[in-house]
């Protein structure tokens, strides 16, 4: 699953986000988000043909993160506090480890498709976990939401989660996560900027890679082309343009506009899953995905019309 509270823009290129204008590098960013995004749950799949879930997670975030965290060094960036490091470790663990490593886990049971589709309902936790901190849902915000898990209930039935339990808990487990810890990262103390991003990766690698071999998970001899090119695209793609990418977006358009990717990215994956390998879709998958997207709309809708 991508990282959506703390992404990094180190690895943009510096001349071109100098000589094209907002006006240009936005719809790009978007659509960056959009397909990539998109794409990395198809990606995952891919992977887990030679890699273990939990050592596939492991080894791309471990790869992205050196390299950002060298790139950022190289640029004069300060390396993170003692506490920053820890709070980035329990984030990284929150949202990348059990995030990404649960869809990972999940995926060798159930569709990317439904994999995305069931991760789509993490911004309803969020909302839900900010009652916590006393930012308590309005009522537009609370219909949003009683939509929105209506909609993980229909996913649930019937569909292609149906028969995969464990498949469902990983990924609903995955989102509360996610949720949670994007949610706990906006009030602590974390490193800078992109910095954030690199030491989150670093973290959550080395938590996924002990969970891997302590269960017993090996990295293959002989993996294919085609999972190890899915695993640099994950690493490169997913881990650190896609990043960038959002950070980009989220500096200079509305929060809105920013957060958008969230009703694209299921489509997307739905949609590459059916044409590339033939994954099935019924009616519950659709409606499911239907209706949790209305509830994120609802809640999106209602966090702007307030911040406005």
């Amino acid at each position: 699953m991508p990282d959506r509270s703390t992404p990094a823009t180190a690895a943009l290129p510096v001349l071109l986000a100098d000589r094209l204008g907002p006006r240009v590098l936005i719809p790009l960013a978007l659509l960056t988000l959009y397909l990539v995004w998109g794409s990395t749950y198809l990606g995952i799949r891919f992977a887990l043909e030679s890699y273990p879930p939990f050592l596939l997670a492991g080894v791309r975030f471990l790869g992205a993160g050196v390299a950002m965290y060298a790139f950022l060094r190289w640029r004069g960036h300060a390396a993170p506090s003692r506490l920053q490091w820890r709070n980035a470790a329990i984030t990284g663990v929150l949202l990348l480890g059990f995030g990404n490593g649960l869809v990972c886990f999940a995926e060798e049971r159930v569709s990317s498709g439904i994999a995305a589709v069931a991760v789509s309902s993490m911004p309803l936790f969020a909302a839900a976990f900010s009652g916590m901190y006393g930012q308590w849902p309005t009522r537009r915000e609370t219909i949003g939401l009683l939509v929105g898990f209506a909609g993980v209930i229909v996913l649930n039935t019937g569909s292609g989660l149906s028969g995969e339990r464990l498949g469902a808990i990983a990924l609903l487990t995955a989102a509360m996560c996610w949720a949670f810890g994007s949610v706990w990262s906006r009030r602590q103390d974390m490193p800078a900027g992109p910095m954030n991003t690199a030491a989150q990766m670093l973290c959550a690698s080395v938590a996924l890679l002990g969970v891997g071999f302590a269960s017993g998970e090996a990295l293959p001899a002989e993996p294919t082309t085609r999972a190890t090119l899915a695993l640099v695209y994950l690493a490169v793609f997913g881990s650190i343009l896609a990043f960038s990418a959002y950070l980009y977006v989220l500096k200079y358009a509305r929060p809105a506009v920013a957060t958008s990717y969230a009703y694209v990215n299921p489509p997307v994956a739905v949609l590459l899953g059916v044409l590339l390998v033939g994954e099935t879709v019924g009616p519950y998958d659709l409606a499911g995905m239907a209706i949790i997207l209305a509830g994120v709309a609802v809640i999106t809708l209602a966090r702007t019309r307030r911040a406005a």
